[in-house]
């Protein structure tokens, strides 16, 4: 530990004038204020059309004479008073969260990892930003892995080195390993009481670390702090100002789990993790098998449940910020969520094995209500969904009712958003909405069906 008194970095680190370079901006200057305005015209009217057309009672009369299908409204119904319920309650944890303070010194002396892959001129960026932060330089170290890179990747590495040689340590792969070999090579070779993990396409705030480890210092027994992520293109294309609403309600998420410290996935893109309760897992992390084949993606959520199976808690600090690019594709988009269900679905799993059992003293019980309700939600959106296809078929009017529905549904989750950034960028968040309930649900029964497929993976 640092005696507290300040320290001098050296060398000198080059300077950086801000963690987010500037970025072209979305389409035309008149297109972002014009939806703005659109979208909550367009639920006006959906609002309007709903109520003023189409009666329910001919489509419970078209239910009633099908006894295969009658009792799926009444089931609907059920679940969805459940998720009311237990929605207003992690509403209430949500209320109550609050990050630790930032961690004063002496600060745990920290070994930042950072696995990259054919990045290119992102890498630099990436570990500018860690140097540029204000976090001791006597108490970091960097360790940039090149994964066997076929571009350019290990030239600014190189030269990140040059600027910052007593900071980074770098390592190449002569092949294709793996991210998780690249941080297992991390874990292995650093030296620091905390490990932060940061993926080579994100950027860091100049405070992140410093609040990173906060939760570390203050209780000891929290093994895996998430860092807050956000959007660094959000503003390039509509997928990106999707995205970026999607990501800011993620809080609403991992907030509300750090009430009952077991925040599900610790993110690659950034995270902490206290060295003696990381250790003793990363052999079996590394060598981690399902069904017989190696657990090669979502290793970040793997290593969150060896974290919490051995009694460590796991929080969510929202002040410690990263920024990473997301895909602005609708291919890209179905890759990394394909990637993240495969993951869920493996590692929940995972979870279901230790859930019943004493792996922790307090904090039990809200964990097993959440993953259940979490693995129905799926599923009986799907039997909805086979249901709404037929009720369309023999009640067109249906399809307004669901329109209004879902722009309803909408606005009530972005109530988090409105209340954390207080902008009209949740107007993507409404388009986000409609963009994945009817071009998205394909994803999560794929990801069941191919669970062991390694295809369409970043590492």
């Amino acid at each position: 530990m640092s005696n507290g008194a300040p320290t001098r970095s050296w060398p000198p680190r080059r300077p950086v004038a801000s963690p987010l370079p500037r970025l072209r901006r979305f389409a035309s200057p008149w297109i972002d204020p014009g939806l703005k305005v659109l979208i909550p015209a367009l639920l006006i009217v959906f609002l309007a059309l709903a109520v003023n057309f189409g009666s329910f009672q001919a489509y419970l009369q078209i239910l009633s004479s099908q006894t295969y299908a009658s009792f799926l409204p009444a089931l609907g119904a059920g679940y969805a008073l459940v998720m009311l319920i237990f929605q207003l309650g992690r509403t209430v944890l949500w209320a109550r969260y609050k990050p630790y303070p930032p961690a004063a010194e002496p600060l745990p002396s920290l070994t930042v990892i950072i696995p990259a892959y054919n990045e290119g001129a992102m890498v630099e960026k990436a570990i500018a930003a860690v140097a540029a932060s204000d976090y001791p330089s006597d108490r970091l170290e960097i360790i940039c892995i090149d994964d066997g890179s076929t571009d350019d990747t290990w030239f600014y590495i190189k030269r990140a080195q040059q600027c910052y040689p007593h900071l980074l340590r770098p390592i190449r792969f002569a092949a294709n390993r793996g991210k998780k070999e690249g941080l297992y090579a991390g874990f292995t070779q650093g030296r620091g009481e905390v490990f932060v993990t940061i993926d080579s396409d994100s950027i860091i705030a100049p405070e992140a670390l410093r609040h990173l480890v906060a939760p570390l210092l203050h209780d000891g027994l929290i093994g895996a702090v998430a860092g807050n992520v956000k959007v660094y293109n959000r503003n390039q294309s509509l997928m990106g100002k999707m995205q970026g609403v999607r990501f800011v309600n993620l809080d609403y998420l991992r907030a509300s789990q750090s009430l009952y410290r077991a925040v599900v996935c610790t993110p690659g893109s950034l995270s902490a993790y206290r060295r003696t309760a990381l250790m003793p897992h990363l052999t079996a992390w590394r060598h981690q098998t399902f069904l017989g084949a190696p657990c090669y993606h979502s290793e970040d959520r793997a290593l969150t449940n060896f974290i919490l199976r051995s009694g460590h808690y796991t929080y969510y600090q929202r002040t410690a910020l990263v920024y990473t690019l997301v895909p602005e594709t609708y291919k890209g988009v179905c890759r990394m969520y394909l990637r993240w269900e495969r993951g869920n679905v493996r590692e929940s799993l995972v979870q279901l094995g230790y859930l019943f059992t004493r792996y922790r003293k307090k904090y039990r019980f809200l964990p097993i209500v959440e993953f259940f309700l979490a693995q129905l939600e799926y599923p009986l959106t799907l039997l909805f969904l086979g249901l709404l296809v037929a009720s369309v078929v023999v009640y067109p009017l249906i399809l307004i009712k669901l329109l209004a529905a879902l722009g309803v549904v909408s606005l009530l989750n972005l109530v988090y958003y409105l209340w954390l950034e207080r902008d009209l960028e949740f107007v993507y968040g409404v388009i986000y909405t409609y963009y994945a309930f009817f071009l998205l649900q394909w994803i999560y029964p794929y990801a069941c069906l191919t669970v062991r497929n390694r295809h369409w993976l970043t590492r």
